[in-house]
């Protein structure tokens, strides 16, 4: 009877330890590349960094952090990281180039950008239209903050070129551009445009940070940051896709409990900008951008195509599958096992 019982634990202990080799990380050193990590459009990446929840499936991820999210799109394409936290959009736009990118969680269901116009220029840009021959700061040429301003132009009778775009970055050199005098307006996120409003540089045309924003500019939810990958990374390395997933929806769930102040808490103090009080209240602003269930739904895929449609000519007369750039396995095992 014991040797039966000792083979049978024996068993058990074997069947145990298979199982969990087979779900170890098949690549442990992870290179993630993100335009503007500090941005609270990143937010939950920062949090997932500082929380330790990477370790904890595993992983030593290193951030490689670039002005945009476009660099850190040809960074992925050129091999030199190997998934990125950046705009669902890219994943559209590199289907039409032949290029199997693919998302694999959803960590904000609006893209929190805003249109901001520099507080002495507000006599003559009243409106969307008056950006004609405007220089616009965004964090870099192609970047999703690019496309938002081209999309609200296009819609307001005016060509995507009518206006010149600036790259400007993410962090304090957007601020400074725009204090400076350099810019007539900026598209960006939090907290640089929290900062730009609260010393009255900066008064906002148009937002995506809330639900009623995001409906009045794009109609509804349209996913932003999500993380992504190429599609051969994904099927050599699934078990590597399903730790980042893990990690990145223990954080989303973490984020839907916290407080602001528990969120400014938990991301590196250079990200306050020097002010913790004004990073509370941008946090504040933009907590509903964040996604619930980490779902590229099939409404947010259509809407994606459809702004990118507006002023893309490329996009607009290719055939899009969505459902490519979107794999939902992932993320619907991280809801089954983190809570």
């Amino acid at each position: 009877m014991k040797i039966l019982k000792t083979i049978m634990l024996a068993a058990m202990a074997l069947t145990v330890a298979g199982s969990a080799q087979a779900q170890a990380p098949e690549k442990k050193d992870v290179k993630l590349g993100v335009g503007g990590a500090n941005s609270l459009y990143y937010l939950p990446l920062a949090l997932t960094e500082k929380l330790g929840h990477f370790k904890e499936q595993g992983l030593n991820v290193e951030v490689n952090d670039f002005k945009g999210g476009s660099q850190s799109l040809n960074a992925l394409v050129s091999n030199s990281v190997d998934v990125v936290t950046g705009a669902y959009e890219h994943t559209l736009r590199m289907q039409v180039k032949g290029q199997p990118i693919v998302a694999a969680i959803e960590l904000g269901r609006y893209p929190g950008i805003t249109l901001a116009v520099k507080k002495d220029r507000t006599d003559k840009i009243k409106t969307i239209a008056d950006l004609k021959g405007a220089k616009i700061g965004v964090t870099a040429p192609g970047s999703s903050t690019n496309m938002i301003v081209q999309y609200l132009m296009t819609k307001a009778g005016l060509k995507p070129d009518d206006a010149s775009f600036i790259g400007v970055g993410a962090g304090p050199g957007a601020v400074a551009a725009m204090r400076k005098g350099e810019l007539d307006a900026i598209s960006n996120i939090d907290p640089m445009i929290a900062m730009l409003e609260a010393s009255g540089d900066a008064v906002v045309l148009a937002e995506t940070r809330t639900t009623e924003g995001a409906n009045k500019v794009l109609g509804g939810t349209m996913s932003a940051a999500v993380l992504y990958f190429r599609r051969d990374f994904i099927d050599k390395n699934p078990n590597t896709v399903q730790a980042l997933v893990n990690a990145l929806y223990k954080t989303l769930r973490w984020i839907d409990k916290a407080t602001p102040e528990q969120i400014a808490d938990n991301v590196p103090q250079e990200y306050w900008l020097g002010d913790k009080a004004l990073y509370v209240t941008a946090v504040k602003a933009n907590l509903q951008v964040y996604s619930r269930d980490g779902i590229v739904s099939e409404g947010s895929q259509k809407r994606s195509i459809g702004f990118l449609q507006q002023f893309d000519k490329e996009i607009a007369a290719a055939t899009i599958d969505a459902s490519k750039t979107w794999d939902d396995r992932f993320v619907k095992k991280a809801a089954t096992t983190i809570k």
